[in-house]
C-alpha cells in the first residue's frame, strides 16, 4: 500500500538528502586510511585491523535487516533523528577507544546508525514519478559516491594532522548537523500501513523469494561490492609499503581519483531509462573487471594503481545505479523492506571483502588479492 505523502520533493530538500547520504554513509569508510595509525597506538595486528572495516559493514548490514523495514511502517523523519543520535554516541564511543574490542563494538553501532542512508533513498525514490525515478536516484547515489569516495580523503587529511581520533571526533560534529537540518526541514510522510514489526521483518523472505529480479540483482550487487571493498580495505596497507612508502594523508588522496566513480553514477542516472538496467549493468561490471586486471598487473606503479581504481570506481557506480533503479520499480508499497533487502546482500558483501581482503593481502599481496577481487567482480555478469 502506498504511503500518503504531504509534500512533494523539493530541489533543496533533494540537495539536503543527497548531501546528509553522503556525509552519513562515509562514516562506514572513515576507518580505512588510518588503520595503519590505529594499529600502531592500539598494538593491534594486520589480521585484526580487518576487524575494523567488517564491523561497520556488519552492522550497517544487521540495520538493513532489523531497521530499514521501519521505513513502510512509520514516519521516516523519526527514524532517521533517532538514528542521528546514535551516531552521535557511536562516534563519541569510536574516538575515546582504548583498545580492540571497544573499537569494534563502537563501530559496529557506527554501522548500525548510518542506516540514515538507507531511510533517506528510498524516501527520495517514493517521492519520484517513473519518468524521474532515474533522476533522482541518480542523485542520491551520487551524494552516496562522493561520501564514500571523500570519506577517505578527509579522514586521511584529518587522521595526518591531528590523530585518528578526530576522525571520529569530526564524524560526531557532522551527525549533529546533519540530524538537526533533516530533522527541520525533510517532508512530513505518513505511512497508511501500520504493519506490525515482526510481520514487517517476516515479509522480507517473502518479498525474496517472490522477486527473481531481486534475488539476481542482490547476487549481482553483492559480489561486485565485496570486490570493491577488499580494494579499499588494502590499498592503505599497500601504498604505505614499497615501492611507494605513502603516509596516511598521502593514501587518502586516492579517493580524490576515484571520484571517477561519481561520473559513474551521474551517467547511469541519465542514461538507464533509455538503455535498460541490465544493459548498463553488464557494461559497468565489464569495467570493473578490467580494473582489477589493471591493479593486478600494474598495482606496483603509480599509474597502473590509478588506472584500475577508476575503472572499478566508475564501473562500482554505474552498475549500483542501474541496479537500484530496477530494484526501486519492483513494488512501490515495500521500497524500504525491499531496498533493505538488497542493500543487506550487499553489505554482507563490503563486509566479506574488508575482511578476506586484508587477509589476502597480508598472505599473498596485491596482484594475488586482486584474483580473490576479480572473481568476485566478473562472476556476476547479469546475462539472465
Amino acid at each position: 500500500m502506498p504511503q500518503a505523502n504531504v509534500e512533494q520533493l523539493s530541489k533543496s530538500q533533494l540537495l539536503l538528502m543527497s548531501s546528509a547520504v553522503s556525509a552519513t554513509a562515509a562514516n562506514l569508510y572513515y576507518n580505512q586510511p588510518i588503520l595503519p595509525e590505529i594499529g600502531q597506538e592500539l598494538g593491534i595486528s594486520v589480521e585484526q585491523l580487518g576487524s575494523i572495516p567488517a564491523a561497520g559493514q556488519i552492522g550497517y548490514a544487521v540495520a538493513l535487516l532489523l531497521i530499514s523495514p521501519l521505513g513502510d511502517s512509520y514516519p521516516r523523519r523519526t527514524l532517521i533523528g533517532l538514528l542521528s543520535l546514535l551516531l552521535i554516541a557511536s562516534s563519541v564511543l569510536a574516538g575515546f577507544s582504548n583498545g580492540l574490542p571497544m573499537l569494534v563494538v563502537a563501530c559496529f553501532l557506527v554501522g548500525l546508525s548510518a542506516n540514515i542512508t538507507q531511510q533517506l533513498i528510498p524516501f527520495a525514490a517514493s517521492l519520484s514519478t517513473p519518468e524521474t525515478k532515474g533522476h533522482i536516484i541518480g542523485t542520491m547515489m551520487t551524494g552516496l559516491t562522493i561520501g564514500i569516495l571523500l570519506s577517505r580523503t578527509v579522514s586521511g587529511i584529518v587522521g595526518e594532522q591531528f590523530g585518528w581520533r578526530a576522525v571520529f571526533v569530526m564524524s560526531a560534529i557532522l551527525a549533529t548537523i546533519f540530524g538537526v537540518l533533516l530533522y527541520q526541514f525533510l517532508p512530513h510522510n505518513t505511512p497508511t500501513s501500520k504493519i506490525p514489526y515482526r510481520q514487517l521483518v517476516k515479509s522480507m523472505l517473502t518479498l525474496f523469494t517472490k522477486y527473481a529480479i531481486l534475488r539476481q540483482s542482490i547476487l549481482t550487487g553483492t559480489f561486485w561490492f565485496a570486490a570493491f571493498n577488499a580494494l579499499w580495505a588494502t590499498l592503505a596497507l599497500h601504498v604505505h609499503e614499497p615501492p611507494f612508502n605513502y603516509d596516511t594523508q598521502q593514501a587518502g588522496f586516492f579517493g580524490v581519483i576515484a571520484m571517477a566513480g561519481v561520473i559513474g553514477a551521474k551517467v547511469s542516472g541519465g542514461l538507464v531509462n533509455k538503455v535498460g538496467s541490465r544493459n548498463m549493468v553488464n557494461v559497468a561490471l565489464s569495467l570493473i573487471v578490467s580494473g582489477f586486471i589493471v591493479s593486478g598487473v600494474f598495482g606496483d606503479t603509480l599509474i597502473g594503481l590509478i588506472a584500475g581504481i577508476i575503472l572499478i570506481d566508475l564501473g562500482v557506480f554505474s552498475a549500483q545505479v542501474s541496479n537500484q533503479v530496477r530494484v526501486f520499480s519492483i513494488d512501490p508499497a515495500a521500497q524500504s523492506r525491499i531496498n533493505g533487502i538488497y542493500m543487506l546482500g550487499y553489505y554482507l558483501g563490503g563486509a566479506l571483502g574488508s575482511f578476506c581482503g586484508v587477509f589476502a593481502f597480508e598472505h599473498f599481496q596485491l596482484d594475488r588479492g586482486c584474483l580473490f577481487q576479480l572473481g568476485h567482480g566478473g562472476a556476476q555478469l547479469d546475462f539472465e
